[in-house]
């Protein structure tokens, strides 16, 4: 071909060549430090990655389609269920919003059956619901054998061939254990109701899904990927090894299990996370020996993260859960449920609900991602990723099977202080905004109040009696923290005013400036902001007349030995604090005997100190 001569022009450039430009260009800065990410999962990525970085990973030779379904099970589409998960209580309501969700493009719903125990209660559920073109997922019941009972009444009773029903249960014994620290019926009477569930889909309803692991409780309680996969696995791997050894066959546990996760904003590597999933699925289940390929084509169903999501600022919760939608497509999930993004703080209502649909029939019906199998096939990149989050997770599934086993591990806690090892420095990564929660521990809203809009919603989950058995995962979100100092400040009824006296050189004052903006700011702090004052006693002046509370010093650190000791004197004790905008290390001492109270800068525990001006100020 003619192109092939253009091509020839440009040799091929070694490794070694690009690592020479790169450290030249370094300046002698240290490599590891700039360039490697250490992900919180333990892992270094690197800057960039070439072909050579594929050679040994032995999946890359299956296609989609294959084993061990790394690359997904569809051989030549990307066909995902646009699952609904409501909320709703009440059998009619529910029903309502699910018709509205089928009209306007759901293709699978999750319904919450607290409430259905009747004949009566069911048909008013599922009423006006084509069952032959919308999957059923229950979600929350005491007796699911009793309900799928009920469901197979009212479906023969409607006339749909109940061998051909799709959807699943969300019958999790773990989670319960968890959740409520105690097993619901104990730990061999849960193996034997799952072992009924189990046996019924298989007889009455053979397109369902008995058993479902729930990855996301573990991610919503502040876990890494690779935990949320490991123990997730953990799980999965209980039920088939406990329930294999009550007489049922490794192909009909494996076969009926659903692995369910929550995808995050962390967007390559939730892709890499489920792809790796199946690799370490087909890994498991290859030991079991079953006698068909279905058990090894495990149904991976994704529902945005809680973990993320943020009360205020709440629009930012849409651009988060479609970069979240967008990984699991592109990963080759099997369903997906997307959150709606006011959630954090209310009862979902048609806005939410319609967004939330709309997000995954605007990726599949203009964005295409429905067309191709596995997009992400032969990225260097996120071919690495799935490597390297399949070891990591392959240990600390090893690490449970240590411990004797998932019920065992938790038993002892093992998972639990896994996990809250990892939430809180997560937590701590937050609190310095190493990690940024745009809208609430950066880039604040200033004018947004939020305490007004919050309801109180009763709870949704089956709840019971709670035990000591086991200790309990502890469910939040990343922002909670931050909210909380926010909505104290709205709540007290008072405003503190954070003047900013700025001085000097203006690329320096503008930066500090705004950098205590959005440090008090997020407190719900007014900021008075101004262009620059032409002596520390002008800025004094305009400070005390505008009533502050907090002055905050803005210039360079040379500068600050210009104003910093006549403010102090002008300003100490008619103001509640004196402030400096960053840390002048040679100077730090000087300028407190001057007055200065705190010194805000980059690696401020930002959380700790302001929790320090809320006493202040009597807040809390």
């Amino acid at each position: 071909m003619e192109d092939n001569k253009l091509f020839s022009e440009f040799p091929p450039v070694s490794t070694e060549k690009w690592e020479e430009v790169i450290e030249k260009d370094l300046k002698g800065a240290d490599y590891e430090k700039k360039l490697v990410w250490k992900t919180i999962e333990g892992f270094k990525v690197k800057p960039y990655y070439r072909a050579e970085d594929l050679e040994g990973l032995e999946y890359l030779d299956s296609n989609p389609g294959q084993r061990p379904y790394t690359r997904g099970k569809q051989t030549d589409c990307n066909v995902w269920d646009i699952r609904q998960n409501i909320t709703e209580q009440d059998p009619a309501k529910a029903n309502a919003v699910a018709l509205d969700a089928v009209k306007r493009g759901a293709t699978s719903l999750g319904l919450c059956t607290k409430k259905v125990d009747s004949a009566e209660a069911m048909a008013a559920l599922l009423k006006g619901i084509d069952l032959n073109k919308v999957k059923i997922n229950f979600r929350c019941s005491q007796d699911y054998v009793s309900l799928l009972g009920l469901f197979v009444d009212y479906a023969k009773g409607a006339g749909y061939d109940t061998q051909k029903i799709g959807g699943s249960c969300a019958f999790d014994m773990f989670r319960f254990a968890l959740t409520h620290g105690r097993f619901h019926r104990g730990e061999e009477a849960d193996l034997q109701e799952a072992k009924k569930v189990i046996e019924f889909c298989k007889t009455n309803l053979p397109g369902f899904r008995a058993i479902t692991i729930h990855g996301s409780l573990i991610h919503n309680s502040g876990s890494n990927i690779v935990q949320e996969l490991g123990f997730s696995l953990a799980a999965a791997n209980e039920m088939i090894a406990r329930l294999t050894d009550l007489g049922m066959s490794a192909t009909d546990v494996a076969a009926n299990i659903v692995l369910q996760f929550a995808t995050g904003s962390n967007y390559f590597m939730e892709i890499a996370k489920i792809r790796a999933a199946r690799l370490l699925w087909s890994k498991i289940v290859e030991q079991y020996k079953p006698t068909c390929d279905c058990a090894y084509k495990v149904f991976i169903a994704t529902e945005s993260s809680v973990w993320n999501k943020s009360v205020y600022d709440p629009y930012v919760n849409m651009l988060r859960t479609t970069t979240e939608t967008m990984s699991a497509a592109i990963a080759g999930a099997d369903s997906i449920a997307v959150t709606p993004f006011d959630t954090a703080y209310k009862q979902a209502d048609d806005f939410g609900y319609r967004i939330a649909r709309n997000q995954q029939l605007l990726l599949k019906e203009e964005s295409y991602l429905d067309k191709i199998a596995d997009p992400a096939a032969g990225s260097y990149y996120i071919e690495n990723l799935t490597d390297s989050i399949a070891h990591y997770a392959w240990e600390q599934f090893l690490a449970v099977e240590n411990h004797g086993g998932f019920a065992k591990a938790i038993r002892e806690g093992f998972v639990q202080d896994e996990v809250a090892r990892t939430a809180q420095q997560r937590d701590t990564d937050i609190a310095t905004r190493r990690t940024t929660i745009l809208g609430t521990n950066q880039y604040p809203n200033l004018l947004e109040t939020m305490n007004s809009k919050i309801e109180n919603r009763e709870c949704k989950c089956c709840c019971c009696e709670k035990g000591d058995e086991i200790k309990t995962l502890r469910q939040y979100r990343g922002a909670e923290a931050f909210e909380e100092l926010r909505l104290d400040t709205e709540r007290s009824g008072r405003r503190p005013k954070v003047f900013l006296l700025t001085y000097g050189n203006l690329t320096m004052r503008k930066a500090r400036s705004g950098f205590a903006t959005n440090f008090f700011g997020v407190a719900g702090y007014e900021i008075i902001d101004n262009p620059g004052f032409k002596s520390a006693e002008e800025g004094v002046e305009a400070a005390l007349k505008s009533g502050a509370d907090i002055v905050v010093l803005c210039s360079s650190d040379d500068e600050y030995a210009e104003i910093t000791e006549a403010a102090c004197k002008g300003l100490k004790g008619k103001v509640k604090s004196i402030v400096l905008a960053g840390f002048p290390k040679e100077m730090v001492e000087t300028y407190k005997g001057y007055g200065v109270d705190e010194f805000i800068h980059v690696k401020t525990n930002v959380l700790e100190c302001l929790r320090g001006f809320q006493k202040l100020f009597g807040i809390n």
